[in-house]
């Protein structure tokens, strides 16, 4: 079993290291006013910031640093969670860009696309994927306004300073939507656990360090509505990944989860391995909408540009010839493409390759693994990567 206590930690995780009495008790810590002084209240264990307080503080660096330093130890030990009433003061500027949201949902569903959803049916929601580019490519100058926020920089900087890289994606939960079940996000929360044991615990907690979740509130959310849940301190629980898909842990976040009731224009910011999810929409007029994001370290790259098409097609008939004489083992096989092929399924179009059956789409890794199986040709192989890489385009 897992020991809470920092003088043992494990280097492998499994379902043997949930204990979901131990967690209970590491949630029930208790934010203090005290240890965020900007906040205007402490609500639901959330520290709650004023938007008109935090723009007046960001134009004086020392005082920004202070708030910023404030939000990262929230974020990181904390309860994980920040709130902003009144984000944006501008909610003119809101409606200019929910309009233009709007559209791009009509004419998604118009064609039949975009409609995956991640941790809820699909059609239960309108979902937007790549809100980000979708919105700039549409309305250039209200995307310029609209990304012009100083607190979403300030906020990005406070957990994954500078380089960072928006993505964001819109989520409108409509009247009798369902609730999400309880989740962490990416990178590791769009795993299975068979693939979550096999990463070590240092990169458990490495996950939670490389980006930032957010949310712009688009609309009114009262609690009816089913604003997020959230479960203050759970972001801090090391075997998390692996605990929120157990059922004993999510009765848990049931029991235990928050919700804050939003306005139009307020911002939430928190750590992606928070427990989390939609509430349901229990109302029969309110259509809450969200633009979410997820900020990306700039540490999340390697170091050089390595073309892993061309080097995947380059090794395919030797590989498959050395499998298939016995030259190579099965494993020294997969050992050449886990050294070759694209290991990663992200950054990927979810437009294209939806999560209708799963949370990520297959990795080049998958595809080689396939074809070696399947003993395709090189230029079924050649056929397969080239529609696999023009589904990744943004486009």
């Amino acid at each position: 079993m897992l020991d809470q206590d920092d003088t043992y930690r494990p280097v492998w995780l499994d379902g043997r290291d949930c204990d979901v009495d131990a967690f209970r008790r590491h949630i029930t810590q208790e934010t203090r006013a005290r240890d965020y002084p900007h906040a205007i209240e402490i609500a639901g264990n959330i520290p709650v910031y004023d938007g008109g307080a935090m723009r007046r503080a960001m134009t004086d660096e020392p005082q920004a640093r202070s708030v910023m330093a404030e939000w990262n130890r929230s974020f990181q030990s904390g309860p994980g969670i920040v709130t902003i009433r009144g984000g944006y003061d501008d909610l003119g500027l809101i409606d200019a860009v929910t309009a233009e949201l709007n559209a791009i949902i009509a004419e998604e569903e118009a064609g039949n696309t975009g409609k995956g959803d991640h941790f809820a049916a699909a059609g239960a929601n309108s979902r937007v994927w790549n809100s980000h580019e979708k919105l700039c490519i549409r309305a250039p100058e209200l995307f310029a306004r609209y990304n012009a926020n100083e607190l979403t920089r300030r906020a990005s900087e406070s957990w994954l300073g500078s380089g960072y890289q928006i993505t964001m994606q819109v989520n409108v939960v409509r009247p009798g939507g369902k609730a999400q079940t309880a989740h962490r996000d990416y990178h590791m929360g769009f795993q299975d656990v068979e693939t979550l044991k096999d990463y070590p615990a240092s990169q458990h907690t490495l996950s939670a360090s490389l980006t930032l979740q957010g949310a712009i509130a688009h609309s009114d959310m009262p609690l009816d509505s089913g604003p997020t849940k959230l479960l203050p301190y759970s972001q801090s629980y090391l075997p998390g990944y692996i605990a929120v898909l157990l059922p004993e842990f999510r009765a848990c976040f049931e029991d235990s989860c928050v919700q804050l009731p939003l306005e139009k224009g307020d911002m939430l910011f928190f750590n992606p391995a928070t427990f989390h999810a939609a509430g349901a929409n229990r109302t029969t007029d309110v259509q809450r909408f969200a633009n979410l994001m997820q900020v990306g370290s700039a540490y999340g790259r390697s170091i050089e540009i390595v073309d892993r098409s061309r080097i995947t097609l380059a090794i395919y008939d030797d590989l498959k010839r050395l499998l298939e004489t016995g030259a190579i083992t099965a494993r020294e096989a997969d050992n050449v493409v886990a050294a070759s092929a694209e290991g990663y399924p992200f950054p990927a179009n979810l437009d294209n390759d939806s999560p209708l059956s799963g949370m990520a789409p297959p990795s080049q890794q998958d595809v080689l693994r396939q074809a070696l199986a399947e003993g395709w040709t090189l230029m079924r192989l050649k056929q397969e990567i080239s529609d696999q890489n023009g589904r990744k385009r943004s486009h």
